[in-house]
């Protein structure tokens, strides 16, 4: 007879193996993951960021909502842009936080996918390498979270870059927070490496899409606006590698940006649960395509010749879509 413990962690090593069976060693330090299309060849997939806050401030509504779009896609992962578990990240493998704002948040069946995760600047207040731990995939098989990495599902590859050690004020200038800069020091030695995989990984894909996901805005209309430190360091190489889209949290918000200078679309989803009301800069209403202040997230359905976006409140409205197909000038829909 086998104990509900061995079969725990039956089911743990069962999991890790098949983990390890779909990594697949890169050119570059980017670990890399394959990600299954479904049978007739598209991928959907919902974004969400900025939500740990034990189902408050609607976190649980827009949870809720998700479960509803994600059975009616019939989703195959959801990506969080970060800013996982408010207001200091965890403090370590135990700590409660995990099941409080994500087992017990995000119980929809259609939820229960893999969660492909970045992490945020609050989250690198706590214990980072608890959230990087594989003890958390064991607590919840849906868990994966590392600094950097890649997920390539054939005709679209999505490559997580991990945004917080770029910004200066984190190290000069971090007031009364505290920052797990373990793995991190010496930080330029560990910047200029990170900026060379990427630049690496986008030069050698072969993908139709390619969509890079962050934490931190490089262009956005909300609080934090623009981080001047991606832009100088990362834009140039993601627009040198012909990226489609640059989608992140951090600003508490709905958000879609469709520059004038560059063919990258700016799509920020970071209202996972506190929204910042009346909190908006002045931008370009030509490439302002959305920004609603309040609580929700986004989804996206891709296939080889078509991409289409689509905003979602915290009632499950529709706020705005967007869609693009391959060899054609991108249009709203």
């Amino acid at each position: 007879m086998v104990s509900p413990s061995q079969n725990s962690m039956l089911f743990f090593l069962f999991f890790t193996a098949n983990l390890w069976l779909c990594f697949v060693p890169s050119t570059a330090e980017l670990k890399r993951f394959e990600h299954p299309v479904k049978a007739d060849g598209s991928l959907s997939v919902l974004v969400v960021g900025d939500w740990g806050r034990k189902g408050l401030y609607n976190q649980s509504l827009v949870a809720t909502q998700m479960g509803v779009v994600g059975e009616k896609l019939d989703i195959d992962f959801v990506i969080s842009t970060g800013d996982n578990f408010y207001e200091d990240g965890l403090t370590g493998v135990s700590d409660p936080a995990f099941n409080e704002s994500f087992i017990n948040i995000y119980t929809a069946s259609s939820l229960q996918k893999q969660w492909y995760n970045v992490l945020g600047n609050h989250d690198y207040r706590g214990d980072v390498e608890a959230q990087l731990s594989p003890i958390l995939t064991k607590m919840d098989h849906r868990w994966l979270c590392l600094r950097s990495f890649i997920v390539n599902a054939g005709f679209v590859e999505f490559f997580f870059v991990d945004t917080t050690p770029f910004v200066n004020d984190y190290f000069t200038d971090p007031g009364e927070s505290t920052y797990d800069w373990k793995g991190i020091l010496p930080r330029q030695e560990y910047l200029s490496n990170l900026l060379e995989d990427v630049d690496s990984a986008l030069r050698d894909s072969t993908a139709k899409w390619k969509i890079v996901v962050g934490h931190h805005t490089i262009k956005s209309a909300g609080q934090h606006g623009i981080t001047i430190e991606l832009e100088e360091q990362l834009l140039p190489i993601l627009q040198a590698n012909n990226i489609d889209l640059y989608v992140n949290g951090h600003d508490h918000c709905l958000e879609h940006i469709s520059s004038t200078n560059s063919q990258i679309q700016f799509l920020t989803s970071g209202g996972g649960s506190k929204a910042w009301r009346d909190d908006i800069r002045e931008w370009n209403p030509e490439e302002l395509k959305l920004y609603y202040d309040g609580q929700g997230f986004m989804s996206m359905q891709i296939t080889q010749t078509h991409m289409h976006i689509v905003f979602y409140d915290v009632f499950g409205n529709v706020l705005h879509k967007w869609g693009i197909s391959k060899g054609l000038d991108a249009a709203e829909l």
